[in-house]
């Protein structure tokens, strides 16, 4: 008589797969809650304590680790010694192993501030389950590995019509399957347990979500995964409109989402949650906090293309929208606060690829709706992820995530900024972080009035940030009442020239904020002192590659 093993937490389909098993002659082994749900739907079970000699023990630690199961899982079929130690000890064989884990991965995602949590989660971390397929899958050739439930009709149909027989690459792809999972599981409980910021081997645990069209190109394949362990941003969106997201599209919206919650997360009664390096604010420029503000971005190729804040969400859309009308176009704005139907009008009238928020207003969302194609996400959650990983050929980098907005706020100039320019500064250093080194943004009320990035030398994205921002300030219907030049420059690193400086003075602007430290500090302090420009040292560089 052929013998399944199964222990499930996740009941689902459990029933019918065993139903079949049983009809089809096979013995059912089972341990508590699963032979209880066997056995109310009247299907034969045969409890484990009945094979192991021994009753379950610690609570339900200890009930399928016993050799008169683990032997009959791993003895091989074909090797005559095996048979010959099975006949001798008295143990059957299984032939068939059907377990899925402990939500450990759910636990993870709840609440970590609850007292008793580690005390509560270490429970969730399953052992018997794990040690018995991992035995099931290492034995394939003579043992189904059964985990998934979206694999229990596949294999009974192959039993059905096989004669009882599974294919071997099938049983071979379970295996793997089985692997895969306890890889991911094995990775999370490590994260949960280790407290080394880089440990020896670096734990993911990641689970596909979704097939994608394609990657960067149409040549290129791809897929999303999202860690099984902690729930970012985009793991708990929620698209309501338009075609399916690519590659590209989760990749911009990252960086959208990101840059519109580095000013906070806006609610129902005003702002909610905490910008990163509000701390550093405070502490250096007190009078630089921005309570209240709304801010809105555009992103375009992974860069943004404007970003501003806004008494109202109105002002924020419109100054984002008149740094650079042209690149918007096929871009990605995102709010950190409610869409109203005002700007869902304005929305409506461009050819955009998503608008993310918070939210969205009921009449909003159906006036967004009219554009089929337009991709429309419900974000809850300011992206928190402690380390960003990067994919080389053969491995990963791995690093702190750039929080860190400066370490001192230093004025290395005789003229100092007055209040309105040292709120453009702070701006500035959070906007430049998002965009593509090396990077210039030009700033003004609280806004990005122009933007260069992504250039190998310095001088070429302040030439055409400054040219950006002169031609946004002065074009017809510029939400810039006063048309004079932009106050402030920000840059991403330090200056390792005067000559961003000279080109900043002939643009008009009053102030210069900037890392700081290279060896020729000197000659842009003193360019600026020229110039009469006033310029801080904040001591952190935001490269982004």
């Amino acid at each position: 008589m052929k013998r399944a093993l199964i222990s499930v937490f996740d009941k689902s389909g459990i029933a019918e797969l065993a139903s079949f098993l049983s009809g089809a002659g096979w013995e059912i082994i089972s341990t508590g809650g699963t032979a209880k749900h066997l056995g109310e739907s009247k299907i034969p079970v045969t409890d484990v304590s009945a094979i192991t000699g021994f009753p379950e023990c610690l609570d339900g630690r200890v009930k399928t680790l016993h050799p008169a199961l683990h032997a009959g899982i791993l003895a091989r079929r074909d090797d005559k010694s095996h048979a010959e130690s099975l006949q001798a000890l008295g143990i059957g064989a299984i032939d068939l192993v059907c377990v899925n884990l402990y939500p450990f991965f759910e636990k993870v995602k709840g609440d970590t501030g609850r007292a008793h949590y580690i005390e509560e989660t270490i429970e969730f971390i399953d052992i018997g389950g794990p040690a018995m397929l991992r035995a099931a899958a290492k034995n394939y050739r003579d043992v189904i590995a059964l985990t998934d439930p979206r694999d229990y009709s596949h294999v009974a149909q192959c039993l059905k019509t096989g004669d009882g027989v599974v294919p071997l690459d099938m049983k071979k792809r379970l295996a793997g399957k089985v692997f895969n999972l306890t890889a991911a599981y094995d990775a999370a409980v490590s994260r949960f347990l280790l407290e080394e910021e880089y440990p020896a081997y670096w734990p993911l645990s990641l689970e596909k979500k979704q097939s994608l069209r394609y990657g960067e190109n149409a040549h290129q394949s791809a897929a999303l995964y999202m860690h099984t362990d902690r729930p970012g941003a985009l793991a708990d969106a929620e698209q309501l409109g338009g075609k399916e997201l690519g590659y590209n599209n989760i990749r911009d919206l990252d960086l959208a989402w990101k840059a519109a919650c580095a000013f906070g997360l806006c609610g129902e009664g005003g702002r909610g949650g905490e910008p990163f390096g509000e701390e550093d604010v405070k502490r250096f420029v007190p009078q630089a906090a921005w309570d209240g503000k709304v801010c809105c971005v555009a992103v375009k190729h992974n860069t943004p293309c404007g970003i501003a804040l806004g008494d109202t969400l109105g002002e924020a859309f419109e100054k984002t929208f008149a740094c650079d009308p042209v690149s918007i176009f096929g871009g990605i704005v995102a709010c950190n606060c409610k869409v109203d139907a005002a700007l869902a009008e304005k929305l409506g009238e461009m050819f955009l690829e998503i608008v993310a928020a918070p939210d969205f207003e009921p009449q909003a969302l159906e006036i967004l709706k009219r554009k089929k194609n337009l991709r429309i996400i419900k974000l809850k959650k300011v992206p928190l992820e402690s380390h960003e990983c990067t994919a080389v050929d053969g491995g990963l980098l791995v690093q702190q995530s750039d929080r860190l907005l400066l370490e001192k706020w230093e004025c290395v100039t005789k003229s100092a900024p007055d209040a309105g320019l040292l709120r453009d500064m702070i701006f500035g250093m959070r906007a430049v972080s998002f965009v593509k080194s090396n990077a210039i943004v030009i700033v003004k009320d609280e806004a990005a009035t122009g933007i260069g990035g992504g250039q190998v030398n310095r001088i070429w994205p302040a030439a055409q940030s400054l040219q950006r921002s002169a031609q946004a300030l002065l074009a017809e219907g510029s939400p810039w009442k006063d048309k004079s030049p932009a106050g402030v420059l920000a840059s991403d690193a330090f200056l390792p020239f005067d000559d961003v400086v000279h080109a900043a003075a002939a643009a008009g602007i009053k102030a210069i904020v900037q890392p700081g430290g290279s060896v020729n500090d000197k000659l842009a302090i003193e360019a600026a002192d020229k110039h009469g420009i006033a310029m801080v040292f904040t001591g952190v560089r935001h490269f982004k590659h």
